[in-house]
């Protein structure tokens, strides 16, 4: 019977070499087909704030599942952007230009994205899958 043995071992050896050679890094769920593609460009939102007054307001724009979303502020004024979306996101937003602030939205629906202490929408994303 070592043959049987034998071949015990060499089954056990090369599943654990198999294993051994697997990749150590997390598994990542698969992305949908609909998803955004891997490096799709971005949804960029130029925002102005100056003497009280916010450009855009209330732009209508259109971004993927997973595309990501730039808002670029210029700003006179220290604010807070909101992004309703599931998770939220939330920035602050403090004076002077260029500030970026970069997320994705993983759930297709309705987006708005507003300035709390200037009270305007500045864009409502359509978010589709």
């Amino acid at each position: 019977m070592p043959s049987v043995s034998r071949l015990c071992v060499a089954v056990l050896a090369a599943g654990l070499l198999a294993a051994g050679c697997a990749s150590s890094e997390p598994e990542q769920p698969a992305a949908s087909s609909a998803s955004a593609a891997p490096g799709a460009a971005a949804v960029v939102v130029p925002v102005r704030i100056a003497g009280g007054t916010v450009t855009p307001a209330d732009a209508r724009l259109e971004a993927r599942v997973g595309q990501p979303i730039e808002i670029v502020v210029d700003s006179d004024a220290a604010d807070e952007l909101h992004v309703h979306a599931e998770p939220d996101h939330t920035f602050a937003v403090t004076p002077g230009t260029g500030e970026r602030f970069r997320f994705t939205v993983e759930i297709p629906g309705r987006v708005e994205i507003e300035l709390h202490h200037a009270g305007r929408t500045v864009a409502t994303l359509l978010v589709r899958e």
